[in-house]
């Protein structure tokens, strides 16, 4: 993993280690911007043959993936590149997936379905976000199943990370304040994620163990990270908070890539089919109603979280990171995201089902409880929650 302003040059000399036929992917946006092209020709410079596929789309639709799968194929690439947003990384993941082991996407849906390694990847994030540079994780879209679904595997990790906070520098206040909200939503999911006995078998039957001392050193460092960086980035959108935002998403992606997320992540995936809004505006917007919930079981999270980030109390952090989201534009109801009040029972239903995500929650939540945070949420009102 290499991280700092003006990594990205370095992109030609590692992947020239890795293969020599280079299939990279982004989207048509970044495709004609001029840190693309430079890195493009230094990728030639480095004796790479290339194919460019910029078709990727927001949130990744199955049949695309399966499309540019099957158009690289004849090309027969050694080595995959991601180059853009969480999006154009997870397709790379996908891409190389299929690439490397055939099959349909829905065949690998869930955890430890892929039976090898992929193709050589490598990732070059432009927003500060989603962390899959350094995750086991490929989010696609299904429209059969009308929600969001996952691909989780150890071998979905990149081979190399390249992380330049220069490539943010354009990146619009709108779109820095969702990707890094989300950033900050991994971090705090995977630090205050439930505790598992570290059994021998672990690590081999989940991809995600939960709450565990390694993650929670990642977890801290990006929320004290993002907690500086986040807002700066938005609002003056200077090189140090940048810099600050892309360490912290990483960060929080090296967090939740063990630790896993949980009932914020899960209540967003029916959310988001409803409202078509981004991913990061969902989990943040939920984020402090989760917290409130899970309160009478992360007291030591809490005081621990409250001391990196400089707030006087464990009481203090909820409130603060409810604001701070607020500040920087994250819609502070489920109201303000467009959802019905005739759609809490459905969406109750649907994120409990994602036994995963809720299995990993520090506190149980059963049907009714998660109506009453939905309702709570809905209505702006953290004193619903009990």
């Amino acid at each position: 993993m290499l991280f700092g302003p003006g990594q990205r040059r370095a992109l030609g000399a590692i992947a020239a280690r890795l293969g020599r036929r280079a299939l990279v992917v982004t989207d048509a946006r970044l495709a004609g911007e001029a840190d693309f092209l430079g890195m493009v020709s230094d990728l030639q410079a480095s004796g790479l043959t290339l194919r460019i596929d910029s078709g990727t789309l927001p949130d990744v639709p199955v049949e695309t993936a399966v499309a540019a799968a099957e158009a690289a194929r004849g090309f027969a690439p050694d080595l995959v590149i991601g180059i853009g947003g969480g999006s154009c990384l997870d397709m790379a993941k996908c891409v190389a997936l299929l690439l490397s082991h055939g099959g349909r996407p829905q065949d690998y849906y869930g955890e430890m379905k892929l039976p090898g390694p992929v193709l050589p990847l490598i990732a070059v994030p432009t927003t500060a976000g989603t962390g899959s540079e350094v995750t086991p994780v490929a989010v696609l879209s299904d429209a059969e199943r009308s929600l969001k679904v996952g691909i989780s595997s150890p071998h979905l990790i990149p081979v190399a990370a390249i992380c330049d906070p220069d490539l943010t520098l354009t990146c619009p206040p709108g779109l820095t304040a969702i990707a890094g909200a989300d950033a900050l939503t991994h971090a705090i999911e995977a630090f205050t994620a439930t505790r598992r006995e570290g059994t021998a078998w672990l690590t081999q039957e989940r991809v995600f163990i939960g709450k565990n001392t390694l993650s929670d050193q990642f977890a801290l460092t990006a929320i004290s990270l993002l907690w500086q960086g986040l807002e700066p980035a938005c609002t003056r959108g200077d090189a140090t908070a940048r810099a600050q935002v892309m360490l912290g998403a990483t960060f929080a992606g090296l967090a939740f890539g063990v630790a896993g997320t949980a009932a914020a992540h899960a209540i967003q995936y029916p959310v988001g089919a409803l409202t078509h809004t981004a991913h990061g505006q969902g989990v943040a917007c939920l984020m402090p109603y989760v917290m409130e919930w899970n309160r009478p079981v992360i007291g030591p999270e809490l005081a621990q979280i409250a001391a990196a980030i400089g707030l006087a109390s464990a009481d203090a952090v909820i409130p603060a990171i409810a604001a701070l989201f607020a500040r920087i534009g994250i819609p502070t109801t489920l109201a303000m995201l467009g959802l019905g009040e005739d759609r809490i029972d459905w969406v109750a239903e649907q994120s409990c089902s994602i036994e995963r995500l809720i299995q990993n929650n520090p506190r149980p939540i059963t049907r009714a409880d998660m109506t009453l945070l939905l309702t709570a949420a809905f209505r702006g009102d953290r004193n619903l929650i009990q």
